[in-house]
């Protein structure tokens, strides 16, 4: 996974993850974080009319708390804001018509971090 250090803001550092045609900003993320989520994978460089976060909680392999969002078409992305439930978020995506894009079976999976220093 690629890291890409953006501007610092409020005393945090922003950066971005890269892997897949996947980022998110920022990392690592927090509870308190909004989660903005692009993509530029399969899906949308196959030329889908729309393209859906599929989310949720948990283990990669048990997921709850499971939504779709409707992303919105950015300049070479699709792009969708989350304000994380729990300590794991879960991800990938779909068109709407049953194409997927689910990183290999794998999906995608960061960590939130309750913001507190150990």
């Amino acid at each position: 996974m690629a890291r890409k250090t953006m501007a610092t803001e409020n005393n945090k550092t922003r950066t971005s993850t890269v892997e897949r045609g996947v980022s998110v900003e920022p990392m690592p993320a927090t509870a308190e974080d909004t989660i903005t989520i692009s993509y530029n994978g399969l899906l949308a460089q196959s030329g889908a009319a729309q393209v859906y976060a599929h989310i949720g909680y948990g283990s990669n392999k048990n997921w709850y708390n499971v939504e779709d969002i409707p992303m919105n078409r950015a300049k070479d992305s699709w792009t969708c804001d989350v304000n994380p439930l729990d300590s794991q978020l879960n991800f990938c995506f779909h068109d709407g018509a049953n194409n997927w894009d689910n990183n290999y079976g794998h999906n995608w999976s960061i960590n939130i971090h309750d913001g507190e220093r150990v």
